[in-house]
Parts: C-alpha cells; sequence; structure tokens
C-alpha cells in the first residue's frame, strides 16, 4: 500500500506578492486579508487567505478618497470605525489601497497630459507643414518676380534701342493703343446696402481675399522676433512688409471649441482694451447658413496728441466645407463698392482691408486659428512725429493680434481650473477688474463729450488739460443710484491729462521704475485726498487730510496672466500721521493696481501703469477712479534693446578708453510717447481749487518722470554706474578681487577666479557667474551695494535701483530666521552656509536656491575691518 505524502504547506507570500495581491484591479476591486470570526458576512474567500474588495467597499473609500487622498494612520482607524462595511479590513489593506488609487491617479493624470501634449504636437506640426508650403509658394511667386521682372528688362532695353532707329510713327501709336487696351481698369460696380444680393457679393469677394492672406502669399509676411512654434507658445506671430497699410498674422492653438472661439473673438471689447464700443446695425442672414452683419466701431486714442478712430464695416460669417469657420472683415466705402457710413464728429474715419479669422477644428478638441488684422488708420491726419503709433505694424500685432490670442488661450486655462482664485474671487470677476481699469483710464483720457466730458477753461499753459465730467453715472463702474447729496450740493469728476515725448528711455523699464518706486513721484496728501474722498462718499469730498501715506508700499498680488505680460495686484499704502490727533485719524489706503508691458523684449508694446483707490471692502462692484501712465515706442525698429543690457555692468567691465556701455548705442535715438492721466472727484464749490490742485500734481508728476527718464536712459547710465563702479576702473576691480580672495580665504575653496588673471578678469567673472552673487552693506538696515547679472536678473531689477532694495525686504520668513541665527557665525568665523529657501524679486515674483552661502569681504586694511558682507545664492530659479 502506497502511503500518501501530504502537501507541504504554502510559504508565506513575500512582501511584494502581498503588496500586488492588495493592490485594486482596475475595477476598482482589489484583496483584502480576511479576519478571524468575520463569518458568513465577510467578502469572498480567496484561496490565498485575501479577500476581494465588493463594490460597496470600493465605493465607500472612493467617498473618502475624494474628501482626502492620503489620510493619515488615525485617520485610516477612524475610517474603519466610521464605516462599518470595512470592520473586517485591517488598516494596513487600506494604507495600501489609498497608495494604489494615487498612483492610478497619477498615471491617469500623466497620461491624459500626454495625449494633450500629443495632440498639441499633432496640430502645431500640421500648423508647420502648411507654412512651410505657403513660404515654397511665396518663394516660386518671387522666383517668377524676379524672372517676369529680368525678361522685362531685357525687353525695354531691346525696345528702347529698336526705337531709336525706327522712324515709323505707325508702329509707336499703335504699339500705345494695345498698352492702353490691356492695363484698362475696369469700375468696380456700386452694391446697393438694401439688397442682401450685393452685400452677399462683397462677403465672398471679403472671405477669398482673407483667406489668401490667412493662408496664401497675398501679404509679405515677416515672422516676429522671439515668436516660436511650441505646445505651449502663443503661436506664429508675423508683420506685413510693404504693403497698404499696416498687417499682423497669427496662428495658434488654443483648448476651445471652434463656436466658443468665434463666441469670444466677435466680444472684441472684452479683449481690445482700445475698442470703445462695437454696434451691430443690421443683420441679414445669407442663403449658406452664415449671416452678414454691418457694424459701426469706435476706438480709443492712445494719446492726448491723436484723435480716436472710428470704422464702417461688413462682418461676415460663415462655415466652410471642412467645417471650419470663417469670420471676415472689410470697410464698406466708395473704393469697395459699397454703402459707407455717416461720419462721426472728432473721429477720424480708418478703414478695414479684408481682415478676420478662420477657426479651424483639431482632432481629438480644441481649434486652430489664424488670424489675420490688416488697417489703414490714416497716418497722415497725425503729426508727423505720432505716425509710427499708426505706421508699426508691430504695434497693431500687439494691440489686436496677440492680444487677441492671449484673451483666448487666457479663457481656456481659466476653464480648466488650473488657476487658483485670488482674494476669493474668481478669475472672470479679476480679468473684470483689469478691463474697468483700462477702460476708465481710456474714457479720461479722451474724455468724449456724449459721456459727459467739457473742457475747462485753461489757466494759459497749454501743458496740462483739464477735462470736467458731473455726470452722476460716471463714477466709473459704479452701480449705486445717483447720491442724494450730488442733487443737493452738485459735483463730478475732473480729470487733468498730458503728453510729451521722451528719449531713449525702454517704455517697460520706465513703467517698471513708477511702479516699484512710488515715493520718487507720488504725494502723499494727494494720496489721502484720494483716500478720503473715497470713504466719504461717491461726490462728497471734504478737504485735504493732514495725515499722509510715507511708508513703503506693499504689493498683494491679485492675478496675472499666462506669460506674465499682465499683473493685477492691491497697493497698500501706510497711513502715518505728523502729530498725536494725524496719527488718530490716520488709515491705511488701498489701491487697485493694473501694470502691463513689463517685458522688454516685447517688440512694439505698450507700458501701461493703472490704479484706483479702493476702501478695504474691495466689492466687486466697487467705484473705480483710474489714473496712471502709458508709454508707448514711437519707433518702427525691432532690435530694441533690452533694459537688462542697457544695464549690463559687465559690458563696463571692458577696458578701454571708449569704457561705454553695451547696448548704450542701440538704445540710443529710440523715442516713445508718454501720457499721463489722473482722476479726482470734487464738490462745485470745491471745483476751481481741486482744478488747481490737480493741474500743480500733473506738472510736478511730469518733472518726476523727466527726472527719472534722464537717470535710466542708456546714455546716462554709465554716468550713473561710474559713481560707484566706473567700467574698468581700479575700484570695481578691486572689489571683485576683495570678494575672491575673502570667499577664499574663509571657506578655502576658490569660486572661478583667482588673482593671478589679468586685471580686469576678475570682475569679468564675477558678473558673468552663474550664481547670484550680491554685496550688502554693513548697518542697521542692510542695503545693496552691487550685484552681478545673475543677481539682477533674480531681484528683477537694475544697478540703479539695487541701493533701494534691503536685504530684509528679499528673504522670507524663513530665511530671515536663518541668516539671524548663523549671523554671529558669519561676523566671527568668516562665512556661513545657509539652507535653501525662496527669495522675493522686486516685481513680487518668487525665486528659489538651493543653497546660500554668505561671508564678510575683508579689504586691504590692516585692521581686519570687514568691507560688507557677500551673499551667493546658488541655482536659484523663479517659481
Amino acid at each position: 500500500m502506497t502511503r500518501q505524502r501530504p502537501w507541504p504547506p504554502s510559504p508565506p507570500p513575500s512582501p511584494r506578492l502581498r503588496f500586488l495581491a492588495a493592490a485594486p484591479t482596475d475595477s476598482g476591486a482589489g484583496m483584502a486579508r480576511l479576519s478571524p470570526g468575520c463569518g458568513a458576512a465577510a467578502p469572498q474567500v480567496d484561496t490565498g487567505k485575501y479577500v476581494r474588495y465588493t463594490p460597496e467597499q470600493v465605493e465607500a473609500l472612493e467617498r473618502v478618497y475624494n474628501d482626502c487622498p492620503k489620510p493619515t494612520s488615525l485617520r485610516r482607524q477612524q475610517i474603519i470605525r466610521d464605516c462599518p462595511i470595512l470592520s473586517n479590513i485591517e488598516p494596513k489593506q487600506i494604507k495600501v489601497w489609498f497608495q494604489n488609487r494615487r498612483c492610478r491617479e497619477k498615471q491617469r493624470k500623466e497620461s491624459s497630459r500626454m495625449q494633450t501634449v500629443n495632440r498639441k504636437l499633432t496640430a502645431m506640426n500640421k500648423l508647420l507643414m502648411e507654412e512651410n508650403d505657403r513660404l515654397q509658394k511665396q518663394l516660386s511667386r518671387l522666383i517668377f518676380e524676379k524672372e517676369a521682372a529680368t525678361k522685362s528688362l531685357k525687353t525695354h532695353i531691346h525696345n528702347a534701342s529698336a526705337a531709336t532707329t525706327d522712324t515709323s510713327c505707325d508702329s509707336v501709336v499703335t504699339s500705345g493703343q494695345h498698352h492702353q487696351q490691356q492695363n484698362a481698369i475696369v469700375p468696380r460696380p456700386q452694391r446697393d446696402a438694401n439688397n442682401p444680393a450685393g452685400l452677399l457679393a462683397i462677403a465672398e469677394e471679403t472671405m477669398a481675399e482673407f483667406l489668401s492672406k490667412a493662408t496664401g502669399t497675398a501679404v509679405e509676411w515677416v515672422q516676429m522676433v522671439g515668436m516660436k512654434p511650441g505646445p505651449d507658445s502663443i503661436g506664429i506671430i508675423a508683420v506685413s512688409h510693404n504693403c497698404i497699410g499696416v498687417a499682423a498674422r497669427a496662428c495658434g492653438l488654443v483648448s476651445l471649441e471652434p463656436t466658443k472661439v468665434a463666441e469670444i473673438l466677435k466680444d472684441r471689447p472684452s479683449w481690445y482694451r482700445d475698442c470703445r464700443c462695437v454696434e451691430i446695425l443690421h443683420v441679414f442672414p445669407t442663403g449658406n447658413g452664415g449671416t452678414i452683419e454691418l457694424i459701426y466701431m469706435q476706438t480709443y486714442a492712445p494719446t492726448t496728441l491723436a484723435a480716436p478712430r472710428d470704422f464702417w464695416t461688413l462682418r461676415y460669417t460663415s462655415c466652410l466645407e471642412d467645417g471650419s469657420l470663417v469670420i471676415c472683415e472689410r470697410s464698406l466705402t466708395q473704393s469697395t463698392g459699397g454703402p459707407s457710413g455717416p461720419t462721426t464728429p472728432n473721429f477720424i474715419r480708418a478703414e478695414v482691408l479684408p481682415s478676420g479669422y478662420l477657426i479651424r477644428p483639431c482632432e481629438g478638441g480644441g481649434s486652430m486659428i489664424h488670424i489675420v488684422d490688416h488697417v489703414d488708420l490714416d497716418a497722415w491726419s497725425v503729426p508727423e512725429v505720432l505716425r509710427p503709433l499708426y505706421e508699426s505694424p508691430k504695434i497693431l500685432a500687439q494691440k489686436m493680434t496677440i492680444a487677441a490670442l492671449r484673451h483666448i488661450r487666457q479663457i481656456a486655462h481659466e476653464s480648466s481650473g488650473e488657476i487658483p482664485y485670488g482674494a476669493g474671487r474668481q478669475p472672470a470677476v479679476l480679468r473684470t477688474f483689469s478691463q474697468r481699469l483700462s477702460r476708465g483710464f481710456n474714457d479720461a483720457l479722451n474724455g468724449f463729450p456724449d459721456d459727459g466730458w467739457s473742457l475747462l477753461s485753461s489757466d494759459g499753459a497749454e501743458d496740462i488739460t483739464i477735462t470736467v465730467n458731473s455726470s452722476p453715472n460716471k463714477l466709473v463702474g459704479s452701480h449705486l443710484s445717483p447720491s442724494p447729496l450730488f442733487s443737493a450740493i452738485g459735483g463730478g469728476i475732473l480729470c487733468a491729462k498730458a503728453s510729451m515725448l521722451l528719449q531713449d528711455v525702454p517704455p517697460a523699464l520706465l513703467v517698471r521704475f513708477l511702479r516699484e518706486h512710488r515715493s520718487e513721484w507720488a504725494d502723499p496728501g494727494v494720496d489721502a485726498y484720494s483716500a478720503a474722498s473715497l470713504r466719504a462718499g461717491p461726490y462728497a469730498v471734504p478737504g485735504l487730510r493732514a495725515g499722509g501715506f510715507m511708508g513703503t508700499p506693499v504689493i498683494l498680488p491679485l492675478a496675472h496672466t499666462l506669460e506674465h505680460e499682465e499683473f493685477l495686484e492691491v497697493l497698500r499704502l501706510e497711513g502715518h500721521g505728523f502729530s498725536h490727533d494725524e496719527v488718530l485719524l490716520a488709515r491705511d489706503m488701498y489701491l487697485l493696481q493694473l501694470c502691463s508691458g513689463v517685458d522688454e523684449n516685447a517688440s512694439g508694446a505698450c507700458a501701461q501703469l493703472v490704479f484706483a483707490p479702493i476702501d478695504e471692502s474691495f466689492a466687486d462692484d466697487a467705484p473705480l477712479l483710474p489714473s496712471g501712465f502709458r508709454v508707448i515706442p514711437l519707433d518702427t525698429k525691432t532690435d530694441m534693446p533690452s533694459a537688462t543690457r542697457t544695464l549690463d555692468l559687465a559690458s563696463s567691465l571692458e577696458v578701454g578708453s571708449a569704457g561705454a556701455l553695451r547696448g548704450s548705442s542701440d538704445a540710443a535715438n529710440t523715442r516713445s510717447v508718454l501720457t499721463i492721466a489722473f482722476q479726482f472727484s470734487f464738490e462745485n464749490h470745491l471745483r476751481e481749487n481741486v482744478a488747481a490742485m490737480a493741474r500743480q500734481y500733473v506738472r510736478a508728476v511730469m518733472a518726476s518722470v523727466q527726472r527719472v527718464a534722464m537717470a535710466i536712459a542708456p546714455s546716462r547710465l554709465g554716468a550713473q554706474i561710474q559713481m560707484k563702479h566706473p567700467p574698468g576702473s581700479p575700484e570695481a576691480i578691486t572689489l571683485a578681487s576683495w570678494i575672491g580672495r575673502s570667499y577664499r580665504a574663509h571657506t578655502g575653496e576658490e569660486i572661478r577666479w583667482s588673482d593671478t588673471e589679468d586685471a580686469d578678469s576678475p570682475l569679468k567673472l564675477l558678473w558673468n557667474h552663474s550664481d547670484a552673487i550680491l554685496c550688502c552693506s554693513l548697518k542697521p538696515a542692510p542695503m545693496f551695494t552691487f550685484g552681478n547679472n545673475a543677481a539682477l536678473d533674480m531681484l528683477e531689477t537694475t544697478l540703479v535701483n539695487l541701493q533701494d532694495i534691503s536685504l530684509e525686504a528679499i528673504l522670507d520668513e524663513e530665511g530671515r530666521k536663518a541668516l539671524c541665527s548663523e549671523f554671529a557665525k558669519v561676523m566671527q568665523q568668516g562665512f556661513a552656509y545657509l539652507p535653501g529657501g525662496v527669495c522675493k524679486s522686486s516685481m513680487g515674483r518668487q525665486a528659489s536656491y538651493d543653497q546660500a552661502v554668505a561671508w564678510k569681504v575683508l579689504s586691504d586694511d590692516v585692521s581686519g575691518a570687514p568691507h560688507c558682507l557677500a551673499f551667493m545664492f546658488v541655482n536659484w530659479t523663479f517659481l
């Protein structure tokens, strides 16, 4: 009889197998260890002593996961106690389930992101192939025109030589008649405005011309510098070259459907900041399912030195056979064969040449957009110095074409839910604040009579213009009913405005300085007046408060656009009084501020700083009275240098007879127009006093801005920098040697240079070092005295403005604590290593660094007294 051997017991599963056994499947089920005494109520039992999660258990865990994806140990035990259905599951299995659930969620998000990137790259590849085909066609056309011109020139030379020997008059007359017959111009037939068939003919012709510009070679396009295609780029931007008027073209990808994109683009006042109003006068449906609209549009004047424009256009919306949407537009004039609308006083009629939007659906969702803006702004109607405002295609591209793409991308990003709310408000609400600030500033700047503005008598000087608005509904966006006080006493709004030309001042640099250094131009008394009038009520304006705003402004960021070309923020001015009674009355003042165009590399971009006083409540319908500055470049050159290059100390390190800053010659001879407008509320019996105060204040601000412009102009920066570290001077070279020698003496390591280099080499290497190196004074309030190129980039400032930044202002709380704890070590030992952290630039952006090194910089003084403190922020990057 054969004895049957028992099966050996199964070995316990390894931790790895146990983890896999407990891992949930794709359907959300998983395995759980069977607890003793579960009985019949337990889930299905597996042969490996593991149980599979039931659908009810998975549902319960999913509910917990939605609230808390990563529960703690105590939280997991509480889950088991609160859910009886999970009572047979061990806490360790619950932990494994949440780990796997987070892993699946991460994989799902990554897969979705990769699919989105793949769709973008596929669409961008298609776009680039079409762009390549268009360039090939343009090249073929240019070659053909060249050959035709060469052939015509040869024929002309041959005919000229034959004409000298041919005395027959008949041949000349006959050839002349034949030439006239070939070049006869067929007049364009007139269309009737009340005849839909005539308008449809104009619309179809407009669409054909627009498509030839968007995807063809009807206009010679030149790509703007810095606009490179990519999955996250704004798109391909090009401007016209040698065409009638000015034109700009853009191609980009967005994650919105074509119908939504068309709806956004038609709402022009929401994204075109210079658009005052759009009125649709007539709508005609077409037989092909499209619509024809007759539109009247008004645009603001960008400065007080020019008149606003208006347009009378036809807009045609249609759908192509491939499912693409086309929205094209052109002006109706006598030359185009269509009806032209009546003229409007104070406006100059401009012309929209065939323009529009081609919106094509992409596979997997989203849209591919082609935008063409082509206008003739009648540049000859303005002074010659201002004509670049209306003749530069780059300015048109920044104001209309790029603005449209950025607005669509911003809305698409907001729709994805990836933008955090600022100050507890949704992005759409914050975007409305930006629009109200810009629109209120434009309204005050233009002062249209139909809005209630009227010109106040001048004091004889023509530099400042004073306009008054006594309309109750002009409290810029206020939804409040007219105040009874206004009916009894009366009052309104007064605007003081002026414009002036600037030379050799980059607009972005000037606006950045005005934003960062408000105390250089603002009057605390005027700020107090604005705050007092706002607190007292819409129309009641008390006298000047004695308490001023003398503290350092605190910037509280609210929102910014995707490319950081526009910032919305709250500026808090700390109130201080000069006596005991004034201290009791002093209160903080708040300004809602919009800053845009601070990118020095954006060619043709307008830089603007607009602000309005608000109260502490900051309601969504709060009345806004915007004031501010606008700087527009007047030069059409594309090689305008950036502010960082004009302040590049490395260029000044070139030792030689010239000793000039690199980039100064590039930035020289650049012009821009600065426009200033300040608004004040008043009571009727104080109107003359407020007007005198406003006129005096704007003149003082203009004088301050002129001083600032002279100080930061590239042609004068050399003199400014030479006061501290002249180009190639012994002081600059000595400072670099002290920094490197002190670092080596304290740490025993080299940075990058040695004393054996050439005389100017340490200074060059210090400037070009990849890490941010700063020198700080040894004072109770340490201020920076020097920074290399990387440090200026990290702080987003210049050498001129660096001395106004304190060490405490750039460090966060953790950084200040670390420095205070190690300061004694720095003074005794000579150096200390500080942990990584976060610092803040002058623009409010955060930059992280892996480590910071602080050391004493020793001079050649025999006493051994430290000259200053040096800091090196290693591997810094913006967050």
